[in-house]
């Protein structure tokens, strides 16, 4: 059996949790998780069970007292309802019927005496009735995902899951309690929408196949997802362009099935360039990081797609108005399967509503007449064999692509001025997982993946021409062990070694300039963690570190040691405290220069720390937080410090005085993040506050302390979702505070001392943009069209309020003198549709 291997590091802290609401008993101290007796039969009779999670977690049952496996297999049928197939002598399947049979008797909780004549109504279906003189009921062909709820006059009503009532040798007593008043309904667990939960290790876990829906949001989109949560936005509305706790978008760790990705958008960075069909599970980490992870100074987004073999053939194909996609989950034997996925744009030769509207955002600074052909397309495929028992391998591909074909006639020019962009990933990655023993196992990962940027500029009339081309090579080898010394006890151990090198070159023909700059670093990575979990869960946590050694082969080596911390502790029921802490560093950063010649994500280029322009970005944070959660209501909030040392003047995107000046620096946030979620089986509301101050520190420039160009202070999100029937409907509101910018000098704008002139501008950071404000809405209808078929409509609209927010200011010197301002608007009323068939 295959077990996944823990976070690893964490911080200190304590939990707290009230518990509110009456349950029924459903289990006994002779059950059993289903998962677990399962587990001991594959040993038992050297067997394999394969099921979905969702079809045995929270299902309990008696030991079978019989030895032989046909006889238990009977009876765990007849017991949960479950059918089970043998496919030969060593495989079984267990799919979940969607159908029970299920009865139980009611009785007074303190006199414990029956309770004829109670009613007992069926959710989800027709089915009521009422208790017998024996205070008996039983109900045949029970959906199993209903809840059962039981009422009586003078007591407390209950509600309680279907498949807990599971028709056995014996019914199961429910106790009900004297009440002069009801209850709310016992609702399922969820974290703002299905599919989004929160970890006991504090991480937020994103579920693509159960996720519900979001504002805006009629398909899952998993960088836009993400940024729901308190603390992660982007202040240029993109999804490649993210921003952690006020950090910039390079200093977050994005993995997919382990493989590092330099390039995580499509379409100016308004688009995850991720399928979220064949991504099964996302872990979002923004503080108290496990040492397995390294880099990334800010968060870090893990994206798993699905480690089991399917059962059975699924896929599914869908359009929108900017692209369409096909996934599939194909079988080829037993222990073989290969899971595919592609999706293309036809941006190139369809002009949608929405197209048009990206498009405006994106070129909104050119002149009218123009022109651009753009397309994406990018393709994953997951090989996964299961070689015995105890071992199972896989391998990982990905590669996705942007293509830009742009030009435009500006007022003084005979010939278009052109920009030619391509932007490529590709990656390959593998993984090998073992039980050693029922106490030991282990992890072997592989990687390499390469980012290759090439973009072409050609202007005043075909006389000057400039080339730009990065290259990002990285290869990755790492080892983990997990050796449980207790039931609840875990050390994990391992090595990490990862190479990287960058390659940057520019070519200009007038003047005539040429630049080669290349650079390789290796790292060597040790990682020890502890993990132990109470008995009663109420302490869970690890604590843990790294020690790296980077060398670069031309310039530096350094050790850097990297402890981590993550611990929550329940000092009372449902309330919960947690404290989290870690260093981190970093040794891949992105410039952004030459604003004047290219748009959007072409702007940015991966570079390597070299010990001197640009040494190793280092990090360091801690948080505290308190939440209180029960089945309808999350209440948290987070207090965060976070310092990060070695920024560069180049990484920061300056638009003012300190724009080429290059100078080292670093930055400090001092935050809290608040968050309210009320909901039920139909509903979810939420309230999120996010506060940051976040404050440079450079040195050499004065006033050597200065707001951050990400210093956001103040984000606000009120948003909703509401279910009928097959019917998803959302609806949210977004605030925040303006960015700061740097105005001319009001009273000596233009420097004309110097060649060339120059802008005299006001204190760096000293001006604020206007006021944020955007409200989104989306909806799906899902439509079934038989047992393994559904048809799902979406619409959803961004900004349908068509409100024009400014995302930057910033201010170019024209060849007269003077002063042209220049200002990057928001995306306006872009509606979106969606057809998509799953089978």
């Amino acid at each position: 059996m295959l077990k996944k291997h823990l976070n690893t590091f964490t911080t200190l802290f304590f939990l707290l949790i009230f518990s509110g609401a009456s349950y029924a008993q459903t289990t006994t101290k002779d059950s059993i998780a289903l998962r677990d007796f399962l587990s001991e039969l594959e040993s038992k009779f050297n067997v394999k069970f394969s099921y979905a999670d969702t079809d045995v977690d929270s299902v309990y049952i008696i030991k079978f007292s019989s030895n032989a496996l046909d006889e238990i297999l009977k009876d765990l049928r007849d017991a949960t309802g479950i059918t089970i197939k043998k496919l030969n002598d060593r495989y079984y399947t267990l799919n979940k019927t969607t159908t029970i049979s299920i009865c139980g008797f009611v009785l007074d909780n303190f006199e414990e005496n029956n309770i004829p004549g109670a009613t007992v109504e069926i959710y989800e279906s027709n089915l009521s009735g009422v208790t017998d003189d024996n205070g008996s009921f039983s109900f045949e062909n029970v959906p199993i995902n209903s809840l059962v709820h039981i009422k009586h006059l003078g007591y407390k009503p209950i509600f309680i899951e279907a498949k807990k009532l599971v028709k056995t040798t014996e019914c199961i007593a429910i106790a009900m309690a004297l009440s002069y008043q009801e209850l709310e309904e016992v609702i399922v667990t969820q974290f703002l929408t299905t599919g989004l939960k929160k970890l006991a290790n504090t991480n937020i876990e994103l579920n693509s196949s159960e996720f519900g829906i979001l504002p805006g949001v009629s398909e899952p989109d998993i960088l836009q997802t993400v940024q729901a949560l308190p603390g992660i936005k982007s202040v240029d509305e993109t999804v490649s362009d993210i921003n952690i706790r006020g950090g910039t978008n390079d200093q977050n760790l994005i993995l997919w099935d382990g493989i590092k990705m330099y390039q995580t958008g499509h379409f100016f960075g308004l688009i995850s360039a991720f399928n979220p069909y064949v991504t099964e599970k996302v872990t979002i980490i923004k503080n108290g990081t496990s040492a397995i992870y390294s880099g990334g100074v800010s968060g870090t987004l893990s994206m798993r797609a699905t480690d089991e073999l399917p059962l059975n053939f699924t896929g599914g194909a869908g359009l929108n108005l900017i692209s369409g996609d096909v996934f599939g989950e194909i079988p080829i034997q037993d222990n073989m399967a290969l899971q595919v996925s592609a999706r293309r744009s036809y941006t190139d030769f369809l002009n949608t509503p929405t197209y048009s509207t990206f498009s405006e955002k994106a070129f909104q600074d050119t002149e009218v007449n123009s022109e651009s052909e753009f397309y994406f397309y990018d393709f994953t495929a997951k090989f996964i064999y299961e070689i015995n028992k105890y071992q199972k391998a896989s391998v990982s591909f990905i590669n996705m692509s942007n293509n830009l074909n742009y030009s435009e006639i500006t007022n003084d020019t005979l010939s278009p001025n052109i920009s030619n962009l391509n932007q490529d990933n590709f990656s390959i990655g593998g993984e090998l997982q073992s039980e050693w023993t029922d106490v030991l196992t282990s992890q072997l990962s592989f990687y390499y993946t390469q980012y290759d940027l090439d973009a072409l500029s050609i202007s005043n009339n075909n006389a000057q021409q400039l080339e730009q081309n990065n290259l990002v090579k990285e290869s990755n080898i790492k080892f983990t062990t997990k050796y449980k010394l207790r039931e609840n006890l875990a050390w994990i151990n391992g090595y990490e070694f990862t190479e990287t090198g960058i390659k940057n070159t520019t070519n200009v023909n007038q003047p005539p300039f040429a630049s080669n700059i290349k650079g390789v670093i290796r790292k060597h990575g040790l990682y020890s963690e502890v993990s132990y979990c109470s008995e009663d869960e109420k302490f869970n946590g690890f604590i843990g570190g790294r020690l790296n050694y980077i060398e670069n082969l031309d310039t530096f080596q350094e050790y850097i040691i990297e402890p981590r911390i993550n611990v929550s502790y329940e000092l009372l029921p449902n309330f919960k405290t947690e404290v989290l802490g870690e260093y981190k560093s970093q040794v891949t950063n992105q410039i952004i220069d030459l604003e004047q010649n290219f748009l959007g994500i072409e702007k940015r280029r991966w570079i390597l720390s070299d010990g001197d322009a640009l040494p190793i970005t280092k990090s360091k944070q801690g948080s505290i937080g308190f939440n209180y959660d029960i089945n309808t209501l999350y209440v948290g909030i987070d207090a965060f410090y976070k310092e990060v040392n070695g920024i560069n003047v180049y990484t920061q995107g300056f638009q003012n005085q300190n724009q080429f000046d290059g100078e080292i620096g670093s930055y400090v946030v001092k935050g809290a993040e608040f968050l309210i979620n009320t909901k039920n089986n139909d509903y979810s509301v939420w309230l999120s506050y996010t506060f940051n101050k976040n404050d440079y520190t450079f040195d050499v420039l004065v006033p050597a302390t200065f707001p951050n160009n990400l210093d956001v202070r103040h984000a606000i999100t009120l948003a909703g979702n509401y279910t009928v029937g097959n019917l998803k409907i959302g609806m949210g509101f977004n605030y925040k505070s303006g960015k700061p910018f740097t105005q001319p000098d009001e009273n000596d704008p233009i420097n004309e001392n110097v060649f060339p002139t120059e802008i005299n501008y006001e204190v760096p950071n000293s001006s604020r943009l206007t006021e944020y404000f955007r409200a989104d809405a989306s909806a799906n209808y899902t439509l079934k069209m038989g047992d393994k078929m559904n048809a799902i409509f979406g619409v959803s609209v961004l900004n349908f309020t068509n409100r024009q927010n400014t995302l930057n200011t910033y201010y170019r010197l024209q060849d007269d003198n003077t002063i042209e301002t220049i200002e990057r608007l928001s995306l306006g009323i872009t509606p979106n549709a969606s057809l998509r068939v799953q089978f």
